[in-house]
């Protein structure tokens, strides 16, 4: 595949995708969704990570080893991007208002990660409430930290925001120390010793295939549209 190409289900996209991640509460997952996010993706196209957040979590993360992306500020971007990249934005925890209408304006899917707890859920409720006055780019939210058995906040949350029709991830992340190994190591989580670190890496790549997947149905309501034209 040439830069740019994805394939899901055999068929490709070609899609320059701009994914950003963004949350009014720290501490759900934010930087691990945009590094892993930005992982699966290079496996298709050069991908850049942005990282716009001032505690610059994923410079620090990207410092302490290596990445298979580059990770810059939001200073350093514009030397970065080209046509052919995918950009994955790492943003500032409680975003201005102004902000916010930018970011979800500017990107191709606004990923909107959420713990299944009461803080994070009342956070979540009032990042979507704030989204709903605004011309946005399709958002998801995805579960993570998700709990092991025998817990069921996991699979309750869930049910509880299927029941709001608000738009949910498929794929949720489950929680495992492997992921605070990968961020003291400066790697993807694929790249620890750790015996859960290969089921932490499938958790992204099951999201990574739904976010091509909604990328090729963006695109090919696209073509309907200047076909129609």
């Amino acid at each position: 595949m040439g830069p740019g190409q994805a394939q899901v289900n055999g068929v490709a996209c070609t899609h320059p995708m701009i994914v950003t991640v963004a949350s009014f509460k720290g501490g759900v997952g934010k930087t691990t969704t945009a590094i892993h996010l930005a992982a699966f993706l290079q496996g298709y196209a050069e991908t850049l990570l942005i990282d716009a957040d001032p505690n610059q979590s994923a410079l620090a993360w990207a410092s302490r080893g290596e990445l298979p992306f580059i990770v810059v500020d939001q200073w350093q971007a514009g030397a970065f991007a080209t046509p052919h990249s995918h950009v994955v934005i790492d943003t500032p925890a409680r975003p201005v208002a102004e902000d916010l209408a930018l970011l979800a304006t500017s990107c191709d899917l606004l990923i909107l990660p959420t713990t299944p707890d009461i803080l994070a859920l009342d956070a979540l409720a009032l990042m979507v409430q704030h989204l709903a006055g605004l011309p946005i780019a399709p958002y998801r939210i995805l579960l993570t930290m998700i709990p092991p058995y025998p817990s069921r906040a996991g699979a309750e949350v869930r049910d509880m925001l299927l029941t709001t029709g608000l738009p949910l991830f498929e794929s949720g992340i489950r929680r495992y120390a492997a992921f605070q190994k990968a961020a003291l190591a400066g790697t993807a989580v694929y790249d620890v010793k750790d015996a859960k670190a290969e089921l932490g890496w499938q958790d992204y790549v099951a999201v990574g295939k739904e976010v091509l997947a909604l990328a090729l149905d963006v695109e090919g309501q696209s073509s309907e549209e200047e076909i129609g034209s």
